[in-house]
């Protein structure tokens, strides 16, 4: 574990010079009405990442670009009178394939997720949808996944199953690594019968043996810090290839999650780019609290995701 509270020539952007040697990927951005959301698919486009169709109501857009002083005249613009038809539509373009990413704009996240996951015309497959956060935390050498803080309230054993090999495999895919590190966190390092999440913490190791989760190493439970930090994995007596060196954090519920991220983003000063999985197409989830670079981020780590389900992308270092 790095000490260095100093952001190195930061993870992201290796994330972003490895994005730029692929082709930009065709992404609907959905109801892109203000300035941040609009100018996170500009910035992108203009860096080479996303080739944008941007789907709203067209004077709103045309409105904000202008006020903003942001070039879309480049842009295809797909009119839509507000912005349950614009994620509506935005899914249809999918279907239709004229993107492979989607990325939310100015509308609430449940808007965007309500049209993902319809049962009629979304985009649902046979895995669980679950959101990562892909955080670069300066005072740690890896680049962490956090999963899931955003999408699963109180996940079950079997979506719990998803959610790591939706992580799994985004680590994967992405240009990462082979056989991520992924610690399954509650408040201890035991199983007992008291707390349940360690349970089922040793019942997700012990599916990833019988061959139920691949492409990972698992272990859990884990304490936070026994899982980030190899001395006090040393102190307790853990003997691991995951403990102390974890790249993948599994936490028990959203509330776990949730504040996990904003505790690394606001004390460890950390950034934090967000995607769901397991739809048919990797989504883009931003914050208007998000950084320029984060927002940036975001786009490169799907974007890199899409490409790596067609063929191998390059691997970028930790």
């Amino acid at each position: 574990m790095s000490t260095d509270a100093t952001p190195s020539p930061s993870k992201y952007d290796r994330l972003i010079a490895a994005v730029k040697a692929l082709p930009p990927m065709p992404t609907i951005v959905v109801h892109p009405c203000d300035e941040t959301s609009l100018r996170g698919a500009v910035d992108s486009a203009q860096a080479g990442i996303i080739r944008p169709i941007l789907v709203g109501p067209a004077g709103k857009i045309g409105d904000t670009a202008k006020k903003s002083g942001l070039d879309i005249a480049g842009f295809e613009v797909v009119d839509a009178a507000h912005s349950d038809e614009a994620a509506a539509k935005g899914v249809e373009l999918i279907h239709a394939a004229r993107g492979e990413m989607l990325m939310k704009g100015s509308l609430h996240t449940d808007e965007l997720m309500r049209a993902v996951t319809a049962k009629v015309g979304g985009l649902r497959t046979n895995r669980r949808i679950s959101h990562v956060f892909v955080m670069d935390v300066p005072a740690y050498a890896e680049t962490i996944f956090v999963t899931d803080a955003a999408i699963n309230i109180f996940p079950d054993l079997d979506a719990k199953r998803d959610i790591i090999q939706n992580a799994i495999d985004l680590y994967t895919q992405t240009g990462f690594g082979k056989q991520p590190r992924v610690a399954i966190l509650s408040a201890v390092e035991t199983v007992t019968a008291k707390i349940p999440s360690t349970i089922e913490a040793a019942a997700l190791c012990k599916m990833a043996d019988r061959g139920q989760i691949t492409g990972g190493l698992l272990d859990g439970p884990l304490a936070f810090d026994n899982a980030i930090d190899p001395e006090a994995a040393r102190i307790k007596g853990i003997k691991s290839e995951v403990a102390g060196r974890a790249q993948i954090l599994v936490v028990p519920d959203l509330e776990a999650g949730n504040m996990l991220a904003k505790n690394l983003a606001y004390f460890a000063k950390a950034d934090g780019a967000g995607i769901v999985l397991g739809a048919r197409v990797p989504v883009v989830l931003t914050s208007r609290a998000d950084s320029p670079r984060a927002r940036m981020a975001s786009c490169a780590v799907a974007a890199l995701y899409a490409h790596g389900r067609r063929q191998h992308s390059p691997t970028i270092a930790a």
